[in-house]
């Protein structure tokens, strides 16, 4: 399917959409989701409650009223927020032209056009847009280029463009997106500033606005910022670990895993494979897949977070990934789903793909409040205790990025409008079409309908309860007379998958089950995934979880909580029973657990000698069941300690 630049997308819009390359994402008009289900539940709670949340919150913080002031004539000192304030703003413009563009709602058309007309009437007459820098009052442009964010904030004011030229075509919006792209590259290119931005975004910004548009010198500028980066051009101030924090120590093509700030490094590798797509740039693509992996195996949470440290926000070294101080900021999370979308796109590999499922589920779909009115920013993996108050989570600002109970809104609110933006395209991420081939990613119920790289149109009906269920029903709908290729995502955890077709059983390994044929419409595949809950060992380098098990159901982490434990006993007392499989028993995941022992006496120190091995029970005396919950329903009931890892005897686990 072609499309014409700078026109409405007749997908129904897509986030990303490479110039190139075998497959192509589906978009809002292809993927169409049956009301309920997870998703489409998760949907619904963003445009009816987190979307007028977000701009409740811009509108009372003043940050919306920054634009105004600079289209009075300058901001001074009244300007509110951050540096980075005005990317909020893009982000929410950007989800609400997403969810325009899936629902047709005219409110969200209308708050885009309202939005745009404040944003526009602050643009400089030279295309430059910034309420912070560059006017009466305010530093110049351009002086803090490590930690001032104005690049940074017009790459997301150029993915919100994206967003709205095609969900609604060429408006006021574009162009006020055109002039700064132009801007950027007349200040920044080859005869310009030797600079680059703090914080990457820019690039993604400026490579998926020049395929939009069909702009070259966009794309050409983004691989400039690229290039420029791990030259140690960026200043280190004190309180900063090393240029590393910026990826400013190496340059993109020699890094071997992601280090640094979580978020700045993944919108780097984000813009990258963009870039390298865009210019058929094979050892560009595999020096961000080398990352991929390293960081993955080594530096990734069981969630899917990305993120050890709370200094710097940052990854830590391998194997550094204590659960109760893990940072696994959100927009980590979106960040790592934008890299691993990209590199699908660009390979074809499901890894990708796998690893999007578990930060989509575990990550994203953590941070916002079942009535999407508050979210957290930071996601630990063990809250050590009960933390958070009333007020932060319904009526003031969190001057806190990690608690226990998600808030309203953080002095550095970047993850609200992140996650509004995210879940109001979340049905682009579902299947991708390539020349012959149909592949389906993640799995919601609903109609999928997709023109094929070679003209023929396949549609398929989709029925599950996943994840709560492993059973995925594909109806065929309409399918040409020859045959095509049906691809169906196996995640990696899913051993013992099994496909059904033409009354015929066969395994399906990992990857993917392919069927590959004429497909009739009226016909049903089965894939049937087992989503029993499982446990999960830890790599034994990871120090802070040995003697720690975790479980999980189909693509589900799950959690203990505090608000489950009997009066008197902690989490701090719970070990599980690993002779014994975790289970689903009356609606819920259960671990059993060996019987508390006596309390520890206190010490003046806690170390010393081994104590004394308790003496050995003549039987075994049953321990209680614990119910868990899924990670991403913690804290909805109120204050509570919580626990992934738990710590496990024996050691060894079943097979």
């Amino acid at each position: 399917m072609t499309r014409t630049a700078g026109g409405t997308d007749p997908t129904g819009g897509r986030p990303v959409v490479p110039s190139r390359g075998e497959r192509r994402p589906l978009g809002l008009a292809e993927v169409t989701l049956a009301p309920g289900g997870f998703w489409p539940g998760l949907q619904e709670t963003n445009a009816a409650a987190t979307l007028p949340h977000c701009e409740e919150w811009l509108e009372r913080l003043g940050w919306l009223a920054n634009f105004d002031r600079v289209a009075a004539g300058g901001a001074g000192a009244e300007r509110t927020g951050w540096s980075f304030a005005d990317s909020e703003v893009y982000k929410l413009v950007e989800a609400l032209a997403w969810e325009y563009g899936r629902t047709g709602d005219p409110g969200c058309d209308a708050a885009v056009r309202r939005l745009t007309a404040r944003i526009a009437a602050a643009q400089d007459p030279d295309g430059y847009l910034n309420t912070c820098y560059g006017h009466p009052g305010r530093p110049p442009r351009y002086s803090d280029l490590e930690f001032g964010h104005e690049l940074y904030c017009t790459g997301h004011l150029l993915q919100a463009a994206v967003a709205r030229l095609r969900t609604a075509g060429e408006d006021d919006l574009v162009a006020v997106a055109r002039r700064a792209a132009d801007h950027v590259c007349a200040a920044f290119g080859p005869g310009g500033l030797h600079g680059l931005c703090g914080h990457p975004e820019i690039e993604t910004g400026l490579a998926e606005l020049g395929r939009a548009l069909g702009e070259p010198a966009y794309v050409d500028q983004a691989r400039l910022f690229l290039d420029r980066r791990g030259h140690r051009t960026l200043k280190v101030p004190f309180g900063v670990g090393s240029a590393g924090y910026f990826q400013d120590d190496v340059p993109v093509r020699k890094a071997d895993t992601w280090r640094g700030h979580a978020v700045r490094q993944l919108y780097l590798a984000a813009g990258a494979v963009d870039v390298a797509v865009e210019r058929d740039d094979g050892d560009l693509i595999a020096a961000v897949e080398r990352q991929w992996a390293g960081a993955v195996a080594r530096r990734t949470h069981l969630t899917g977070g990305m993120g050890s440290r709370h200094q710097d926000e940052g990854f830590g070294e391998d194997w550094e990934l204590p659960p109760d101080r893990a940072y696994c900021e959100t927009c980590a999370g979106v960040a790592s789903v934008m890299v691993s979308w990209r590199l699908h796109l660009a390979t074809g590999e499901m890894r990708y793909a796998d690893l999007m499922e578990r930060t989509f589920f575990n990550v994203v779909a953590t941070s916002p409040r079942s009535d999407g009115r508050a979210f957290f920013y930071a996601n630990p993996l063990q809250q050590r205790t009960a933390g958070g108050t009333r007020e932060s989570a319904d009526g003031g600002v969190s001057p806190r990025a990690a608690g226990g109970t998600r808030a309203a809104w953080f002095d550095v609110s970047c993850c609200p409008t992140n996650v509004a933006r995210t879940l109001a395209a979340w049905h682009t991420y579902l299947a991708t079409a390539g020349r012959r081939e149909l592949a389906v990613l993640q799995y919601a119920s609903g109609r999928i309908a997709a023109e094929l790289g070679d003209g023929r149109t396949v549609a398929v009906d989709v029925e599950t309860a996943y994840p709560a269920d492993g059973l995925v029903t594909i109806r065929v709908v309409d399918a040409p007379a020859d045959a095509v290729a049906l691809r169906l995502r196996v995640p990696a955890w899913a051993r013992g998958a099994v496909l059904h077709e033409r009354g015929r059983s066969r395994p399906a390994g990992p990857g993917a089950a392919v069927v590959d044929r004429a497909l009739v419409p009226g016909e049903e595949i089965r894939l049937e995934l087992p989503v029993a809950p499982r446990f999960t060992w830890p790599d034994p380098r990871v120090d802070a979880l040995r003697g720690c098990v975790a479980v999980e159901r189909g693509p589900l982490v799950y959690c203990a909580e505090s608000v489950d434990l009997p009066d008197g006993l902690s989490l701090e007392d719970v070990t599980v029973d690993t002779t014994v499989p975790p289970a689903d028993r009356e609606g819920a995941v259960v671990v059993e657990t060996l019987p508390a022992g006596p309390a520890a006496p206190e010490r003046d120190w806690p170390y010393g000698p081994r104590p004394d091995p308790a003496p050995p029970a003549p039987d075994r005396v049953p321990g209680a069941a614990l119910p868990l919950v899924p990670y991403h329903r913690w804290a909805e009931r109120g204050l509570s300690t919580m626990r992934v890892w738990l710590p496990a005897a024996p050691l060894t686990g079943p097979p």
